[in-house]
Order: C-alpha cells, then sequence, then structure tokens
C-alpha cells in the first residue's frame, strides 16, 4: 500500500478495488478436492443444500458465485439471481469447481481478517435462523445479505492491511470505550457503506443491495443486527450488549421471544447463562414499567 492511499475517498477505494481478484478460502479447495477424490458418484449424489452449506461458508466464493451468475443472466429469465442456489443453477457445479481451482487462495494471516472472514460466515447463519422465525419468504436471500455485508473490510484486509488493522483497531476501542474521547480515524467511510458502493459497482442484484444496506424493512434489518449481532459474539460478548442487539431484533420479529432468538447464537454456556438471567430480568421488570 502507497502512503497516499490513506488519503483517498470512498470512491477512490472503489475504483481501485472493483476489479481486483477476489480470493476464495483454502478450506473452500480442500473441501471440493475431497469430492473429486471420492468420485463421480458422490459429486452427482450431493444435495442443493449441501452445495450452498460449501458457499455459505466462504463470502468470497458466494460473491464471485453471484456475480458470475448475474454477468450471464438471461434477460428472459425475468429475476435477479439472489440466492447461492440461484448462481449455482446458472453456473452449475463443474464451473463452481472451476471458479475455486483458478482463483486465488485466501492467505492472508492477520487476525483481524479472519475474525471479518468468521463473522460474515456466523452472520448468514444467524440470518438464516431469524428470517426462518419470521416465516421470511425466502431465507437464503437474507442470509446472503449477511454473508456479503462484510465485502468492503474484507477486501480492505488483503490490498490494504496496514490501513485496516490499525482502523479497525481505532474502532472497536471506540466502539469499547464510548465514554472516552474517541480517538481520531484516517477513513472518512464506514467499511458498510464501502461495501454498498462495490455492490452498485459490480451491479449486483438490486434486491441484494438494499438487503445489505440493512434499513428500512424487517428482512434488510435481520440482515444488518445478524451481521451486528455476529461482531459481539466474537468479541468476548457482554450479555447487556447481546440483550440490546435481541430486544431490537425482536421488534423486528415480534412472534419470536428473546429466547428463541438467542438459540441462534453460539455462545459459551458462561455467556448464555448470563445472557438467560438478564432475559429473565427485563421480562420481570417489564409489568412494572408498564404500569408506570
Amino acid at each position: 500500500m502507497q502512503a497516499h492511499q490513506y488519503q483517498w475517498g470512498i470512491n477512490q477505494w472503489v475504483e481501485f478495488l472493483k476489479d481486483k481478484e477476489t480470493p476464495v478460502l483454502p478450506a473452500t479447495r480442500e473441501v471440493l478436492a475431497g469430492l473429486r477424490e471420492a468420485g463421480e458418484e458422490v459429486i452427482a449424489a450431493l444435495s442443493a443444500q449441501e452445495i450452498i452449506r460449501i458457499v455459505y461458508a466462504d463470502p468470497y466464493l458466494a460473491l464471485k458465485l453471484l456475480r458470475r451468475a448475474e454477468q450471464r443472466r438471461s434477460r428472459q429469465l425475468g429475476h435477479d439471481t439472489t440466492t447461492p442456489l440461484a448462481a449455482i443453477l446458472q453456473t452449475g457445479f463443474d464451473e463452481l469447481q472451476e471458479i475455486v481451482d483458478t482463483s486465488q487462495l485466501d492467505e492472508n494471516p492477520l487476525p483481524g481478517c479472519q475474525a471479518c472472514e468468521q463473522r460474515a460466515v456466523l452472520a448468514a447463519k444467524i440470518a438464516r435462523a431469524w428470517a426462518e422465525r419470521r416465516v421470511d419468504v425466502s431465507p437464503d436471500e437474507v442470509a446472503m445479505a449477511a454473508l456479503l455485508a462484510e465485502t468492503g473490510e474484507l477486501l480492505l484486509w488483503h490490498y490494504a492491511p496496514e490501513m485496516t488493522d490499525k482502523e479497525t483497531r481505532v474502532r472497536d476501542w471506540n466502539a469499547r470505550y464510548t465514554a472516552l474521547l474517541p480517538r481520531p480515524s484516517e477513513i472518512e467511510f464506514t467499511f458498510r457503506q464501502l461495501t454498498m458502493a462495490l455492490a452498485l459497482a459490480w451491479e449486483l442484484p438490486n434486491l441484494v443491495v438494499m438487503l445489505i444496506k440493512g434499513t428500512d424493512t424487517p428482512r434488510a434489518n435481520i440482515a444488518r443486527l445478524a451481521a451486528d449481532i455476529a461482531k459481539q459474539v466474537g468479541d468476548d460478548p457482554e450479555p447487556a450488549a447481546l440483550l440490546a442487539l435481541l430486544n431490537e431484533a425482536q421488534r423486528v420479529i415480534p412472534a419470536a421471544s428473546l429466547d428463541e432468538l438467542a438459540a441462534a447464537l453460539p455462545l459459551t454456556d458462561a455467556v448464555r447463562e448470563a445472557l438467560a438471567t438478564a432475559i429473565a430480568a427485563a421480562a420481570r421488570s417489564l409489568p412494572e414499567t408498564l404500569g408506570q
């Protein structure tokens, strides 16, 4: 990274990143290599859901598939490609293998990059679970948006790692110590804004773009909240912070209880117990609040 790039605005970063090669995770290549070794009968017997699980474990691959499918989409199809299944149906499993085999491998050793990748995968799992609780017409669309919400930060980790490492530390510190004087940021835009700008530059499906935006509709809010709570889960979660996000999620999914929403979170026993205690305490105080 050059020194002058620290002065770039969002438009310059979009122009720089939009045509850069997107890697895939080494684990994805290993999985597909294992399938090839197992033989054609095993590959032919794979269900759509098994293939989708491979894609949802790799935010880079999901993005590559979506972009490839949109570039090839027939205008007679009548709708955008918004899910991994639709993308795979358009590209085919053989092409999926070819995409993975010819892609660069993500070999970024920085813990922040790895945490961001894991956060994206976790957000997709939570988003799907919550969308299913809402009986959403297509939980996979909501999950896809949550999976891709970290795209801007992920690409910066690969093409401007020093700047991204420094910036994430600043933002994490400011988020954790809100009562103190905030540390200055060297980037004038948020990572989510960069994701949105890249999505528009790549001409991703409008529905996916709106869901990534994370506002205005219950589905978009589910994707946003899933991404937000995935970050909390990965950062030594505090029950109070988790409860605040769960309360916000429940306003979007009123048919689900807080306990049901919390069930989608991969928490340690100690954190889950503390969260359950916080939920119970909040429930006990509710009648008093209503009576005031």
